[in-house]
């Protein structure tokens, strides 16, 4: 069995669980970045020490191997190429199927493991019935990441363990106290690891140049300039510059209209949407407002975990990581696109980002949101 040990608690676990299952047990550390190796807002080489020490108590041999060069070829090209296409990607899911479920099971399997296991959130079932390996939400609704792994196929899933899928967060952290492993109390990480913790805006600049331009209100009024289209995600409302700009004229008419009282400095502006062709960022002042609600969306470039899409009707979906389910209806589904209409408005629904679909605790699969099949509340 050959784990993939982060250097975080949850893997570290997940290790031990396995070992005391009576599993012979391997520690595999990936690298995917090669850049930023002594910075500190990239501490690969920390987290690496922190993986070493946790096979060492747990006692099982440790391998590093770099992936940085698929991660860089996969991952982080595509990520580029969705920015400079003014959509906002989310690389944790592309990185899952590319590196974690795919170079690092490979390399895996050329050790003779029969299995991997890492420590996702999330849980895998054999349905006897179809014959199917099936994704199941993990057992603590806090901190399931089957939205991460909704591009797993059944070849991936099949040779896959997610031991601490099962477990509480907090299960989690009293085994590893128990246990007296050394990152027992270790901070979950956030962010991209290349991206880390890191200012996002300085870190894109480096790659994509700024093109500043118009920053529009719905009503055409001029707020000020932005630095960059790719600067900027739906829903965004910290970074705009405009703070203390007040809605007035047509625009606070149009706020009032929709109830919406005291709306001056004191309503935040949000982004609602990014015009490519004439480099214009549009905002709108309120969280309600209708260009930030969608209740249709086309999603692309489908992934479904049983190979083929589900059938057209009912279900459940997230357009972004921590949504709560939201009904909907599949109306049309294939490998390439799928179209969904929901019950209710979602919230600054993002091209880029993906939509996944759930019956139940399964996770079907789901697709990128494709920016021109939105569909908002009222059209510019």
């Amino acid at each position: 069995m050959v784990v993939g040990l982060s250097g975080g608690v949850d893997s570290a676990v997940t290790a031990y669980l396995l070992k005391q299952q009576g599993h012979e047990v391997i520690g595999i550390f990936m690298k995917n970045w090669e850049g930023d190796d002594d910075d500190e807002f990239c501490p690969s080489n920390i987290d690496f020490v922190d993986a070493a020490a946790v096979a060492d108590v747990i006692g099982i041999e440790i391998e590093h191997v770099s992936f940085a060069a698929e991660y860089k070829d996969r991952v982080f090209a595509e990520f580029l190429r969705e920015y400079q296409a003014g959509r906002t990607p989310n690389p944790d899911i592309l990185c899952n199927a590319e590196i974690k479920f795919k170079a690092f099971l490979d390399h895996a399997m050329r050790l003779g493991a029969e299995k991997i296991a890492t420590g996702h959130y999330a849980r895998v079932r054999h349905n006897p019935a179809t014959g199917l390996h099936e994704l199941l939400k993990g057992s603590d609704p806090a901190k399931d990441q089957s939205y991460f792994l909704h591009r797993l196929n059944q070849a991936q899933l099949s040779k896959t363990l997610f031991p601490v899928g099962e477990l509480k967060k907090t299960e989690v952290r009293r085994i590893a106290d128990d246990i007296r492993l050394p990152n027992a109390k270790k901070k979950d990480s956030t962010g991209i690891c290349f991206i880390g913790e890191r200012p996002f805006r300085d870190f894109l600049n480096r790659y994509i140049a700024k093109v500043p331009g118009p920053i529009k209100s719905d009503k055409g009024r001029v707020l000020g300039e932005h630095v960059g289209l790719s600067f900027y995600t739906l829903g965004q409302r910290s970074g705009l510059g405009i703070g203390g700009v007040k809605a007035r004229g047509a625009d606070l008419r149009a706020v009032q209209a929709l109830g919406q009282r005291g709306v001056g400095s004191h309503e935040p502006w949000f982004v609602a949407r990014k015009d490519m062709a004439t480099n214009t960022l549009w905002v709108v002042q309120g969280h309600d407002h209708p260009w930030l609600q969608s209740t249709e969306l086309s999603a692309q470039d489908c992934s479904w975990v049983a190979g083929s899409p589900p059938a057209s009707g009912p279900m459940a979906a997230k357009t972004r990581y921590r949504q709560t389910d939201a009904l909907c209806d599949l109306v049309a589904g294939s490998s390439a696109n799928s179209e969904l209409i929901f019950q209710q408005a979602q919230w600054a629904v993002t091209p880029g980002q993906s939509a996944v679909l759930y019956d139940g605790d399964v996770c079907l699969g789901g697709g990128v949101i494709d920016s021109s099949n939105v569909q908002n509340g009222q059209n510019n």
